[in-house]
């Protein structure tokens, strides 16, 4: 026995359509479906750093914006495309536009070094390194009062 997957036909409903839908919004929150895509990210931590890379082909590094702000690590980009193809008379034989955008947000951790923080675009990967800070010192001695 194998699985058959079933897909809605518009033209013939059914009345269980319903129960067979995959969650109560039906297909159009399917991000594959309507175009929405958010980049896969790895993130290692070694004694000395963490290593965020997200896989994002097709792009240059001028495509992307990398903030940090109260501890809050924001990576994001927006693409717009567009092409044209006219007759001699001007009118448009072929139309073709495209947008895509992506925000990843991520807490930084309280050991993370934000002033030192780099970043490079190669091979389709954008890998962030957020070195560690040194959390062996410790600030001044202060004594706290009760009151």
């Amino acid at each position: 026995m194998s699985l058959v997957k079933r897909k809605n036909d518009p033209w013939f409903p059914s009345i269980f359509d319903d129960f067979f839908t995959p969650n109560l919004f039906g297909e159009v929150i399917n991000r594959k479906e309507v175009g929405v895509s958010v980049p896969a990210v790895n993130i290692k931590e070694t004694s000395e750093n963490f290593h965020v890379e997200l896989a994002v082909p097709g792009k240059k590094k001028e495509d992307f914006n990398i903030e940090v702000e109260n501890d809050m690590l924001t990576i994001s980009s927006e693409d717009k495309k567009e092409h044209e193809e006219k007759d001699k008379e001007g009118r448009y034989t072929r139309r073709e536009f495209s947008y895509s955008s992506f925000k990843r947000a991520f807490t930084l951790p309280d050991n993370v070094n934000a002033g030192a923080i780099d970043a490079k675009y190669e091979d389709g990967v954008l890998k962030i390194n957020l070195p560690k800070k040194d959390v062996s010192v410790s600030g001044p001695k202060r004594s706290i009062e009760i009151s």
